[in-house]
């Protein structure tokens, strides 16, 4: 494996990173999207991010893809 790939992998993955942190307080959609569940009784409260976490996964899913085709 070249260092050169495995450096530029890093700053990306940095930048991603990086690039959330700041966002991430300005626009906080996830956990507030359609589809994610929350049932609020009297004393409890339940909260199913179904949506959410798909995203999340199908995000997960294609940076691992991007990932193994660089360092392949």
């Amino acid at each position: 494996m070249e260092i050169g790939k495995i450096i530029i992998l890093c700053g990306i993955i940095l930048v991603i990173l990086g690039s959330m942190v700041i966002l991430g307080g300005k626009y906080n959609i996830i956990g507030k999207m359609p589809g994610d569940l929350l049932l609020d009784k009297e004393n409890i409260k339940i909260y199913f991010p179904i949506t959410s976490m798909l995203i999340i996964s199908l995000i997960i899913t294609l940076i691992y893809n991007i990932i193994y085709r660089i360092l392949k």
